[in-house]
């Protein structure tokens, strides 16, 4: 049994040091917490307990289960085919920005609701603000430019008392915007945080679905019922892919660059790198960093950039060192007026 036990450590430890996850799923645990989970769980070729993680409703549950259990969420749902994302790598990438920040202040990871994310394309699963809040206490701006995911965000953040007063969920109406039409004049963020759109068209989006369907063991006869498994169209493509979409996000950052601490995005695709490192050199970054980050096989990473130098970022961060802003409650009308 402890050679197990360390095997399951072993399997998950390129993750981040902090993250909750870097052990086996614990699915006795998590059926504890969530008993939907228990029908989609079954032994393995090893005589593991596993889930069908080509079956979108018990990915699902899954996910459900691990935020009721890690993170204190107790409703969390999202429509039919939309992005159910592994919260493993997600919570990942909240653990780096946290360590990126903690760059900025002499190596102390800034907690509390006095840091400010902005979450670019917030989804309807709101992954990125649970995670940031309720292992920080960090308060999120989730910006959204499909009116679905809006509603399916703002509804996960009213069911849950965790997030009230702590997340804001703000549409985005211009298709060209980034920052502009979310970001206030007068408002300061510390972090930003973006998974941007993967494919360049529909075409290689369905093409991308149809290629992880195999890899997870799904039938070809059964693809055409599964080709939105894992996202719908505004969170899978748009018009020249990652590349376009972080290039943009690169220009638009300069226009706010004394707004913002970190400017981050994912980048997917190793072959983007080039094209978006030569887009932060003409936009007079002072800082640019690229973060590793790995889920088994699967290697991915983050660019940031700053436009603020060493003294700037230091001036900033003393921000930090001050009280915490109340947290906002939702209540009812005041009586006494």
């Amino acid at each position: 049994m402890a050679q197990e036990e360390q095997n399951n450590r072993k399997e998950k430890s390129e993750l981040h040091p902090r993250n909750k996850h870097r052990s086996r799923y614990n699915f006795k645990q998590l059926i504890s917490t969530s008993k939907e989970l228990k029908r989609f769980v079954f032994k393995n070729e090893h005589n593991d307990d596993s889930i069908d993680f080509a079956d979108q409703n018990a990915v699902k549950a899954l996910n459900r289960a691990l935020l009721k259990y890690f993170y204190n969420i107790s409703q969390w749902d999202i429509p039919q085919d939309f992005l159910c994302p592994p919260i493993p790598g997600r919570a990942d990438y909240i653990h780096y920005v946290a360590d990126l920040l903690g760059s900025s202040a002499k190596g102390k990871i800034p907690k509390g609701n006095k840091i400010n994310v902005l979450d670019i394309g917030v989804g309807a699963n709101c992954i990125y603000p649970i995670v940031g809040h309720q292992e920080y206490g960090w308060t999120f701006v989730g910006s959204e430019i499909d009116p679905l995911s809006v509603d399916s965000a703002k509804r996960i953040v009213e069911a849950n008392k965790e997030l009230q007063g702590a997340v804001e969920i703000r549409q985005q109406s211009s298709k060209l915007g980034i920052f502009r039409g979310i970001v206030g004049a007068r408002e300061r963020f510390d972090a930003v945080v973006c998974n941007p759109p993967f494919h360049s068209s529909l075409k290689e989006a369905e093409q991308g679905t149809r290629q992880k369907w195999r890899n997870l063991g799904g039938n070809e006869k059964e693809v055409k019922h599964v080709l939105n498994f894992g996202g719908n169209k505004a969170e899978l493509w748009c018009p020249g892919g990652e590349r376009a979409f972080v290039e943009q996000m690169i220009i638009q950052s300069a226009q706010i660059k004394d707004q913002v601490l970190w400017f981050t995005s994912l980048v997917s695709k190793s072959a983007n790198l080039k094209s978006i490192y030569n887009a932060l050199v003409k936009s007079d970054a002072f800082e640019v960093r690229t973060v590793q980050m790995s889920q088994g096989q699967k290697i991915s990473r983050f660019v940031a950039w700053t436009f603020k130098d060493d003294e700037a970022q230091a001036e900033w961060a003393k921000g930090w060192r001050t009280e915490p802003k109340p947290k906002v409650e939702k209540t009812e009308k005041s009586e006494a007026k």
